[in-house]
């Protein structure tokens, strides 16, 4: 069974930093990609950020290119999203995904991290 497991949320002040880590275990383990996802109160869920696992191509969300940075590391099966710079409307619930091969989108999920920032 594969898992993911989210964290590094937290409270923090517009402008500042934090960095989420994900890390995905379990077998068979073999992904397409990671991405992260968030959820604000009353809002659907929303693409961040995500990344290929082969050939480490990323992709973000026009509300955050320029200040969130994914990365992985593929020997952990960890990804990792660099948030700078961050906004009151950032604060959500940031959730990490799996596609796995043979998925045909997103298909194992975390539980989520909070990232709350405050003005």
């Amino acid at each position: 069974q594969v898992q993911v497991v989210e964290s590094g949320g937290g409270l923090v002040q517009a402008g500042d930093s934090l960095r989420l880590t994900c890390a995905a275990s379990g077998r068979p383990l073999s992904m397409v990609a990671m991405g992260w996802f968030r959820q604000a109160p009353g809002k659907e869920r929303e693409f961040v950020s995500s990344i290929r696992w082969s050939g480490g191509s990323t992709y973000y969300a026009d509300s955050v290119k320029g200040r969130f940075t994914i990365s992985r590391d593929i020997r952990k099966n960890t990804v990792y999203l660099g948030m700078n710079s961050l906004k009151p409307e950032d604060t959500a619930a940031y959730y990490c995904a799996v596609q796995r091969v043979g998925a045909d989108a997103y298909d194992v999920w975390g539980q989520g991290t909070q990232v709350t920032v405050s003005s």
